[in-house]
């Protein structure tokens, strides 16, 4: 059975960190664009990160680029995101999706997770 399962969501914070992983089952991950997306409520769904399965090059949203960081272990079949100096705007439901033929956020995904929320509050 295809899965992946998103993990490390939370409250933190403003200027907390978090780190989000992406674990598959069911398929390799290593042939994947691997995407992070998030929603938050009464917004529509944005992409925050991806990293390609070519080269592993990585692309942020501008929103989260120098705070975001976006990793692969295709020994632990995962993908991890870390979340530095986090803001009450990143609050959201975080989502990982992989896709088989893509390499950007606009690109179709074929198999997404259940999300996991990440609420930054004081």
């Amino acid at each position: 059975q295809v899965q992946l399962v998103e993990s490390g969501g939370g409250l933190v914070q403003p200027g907390g960190s978090l780190r989000l992983s992406c674990a598959a089952s069911g398929f390799t991950l290593d042939y994947y664009t691997i995407g992070w997306f998030r929603q938050a409520p009464g917004k529509e769904r944005e992409g925050v990160s991806c990293i390609t399965a070519s080269d592993g090059s990585t692309y942020y949203a501008d929103s989260v680029k120098g705070r975001f960081t976006i990793s692969r272990d295709n020994a632990k079949n995962t993908v991890y995101l870390q979340m530095n100096s986090l803001k009450p705007e990143d609050t959201a439901v975080y989502y990982c999706a992989a896709a088989l033929y893509g390499s950007s956020l606009s690109d179709w995904y074929d198999y997404w997770g259940q999300g996991t929320q990440v609420t930054v509050s004081s």
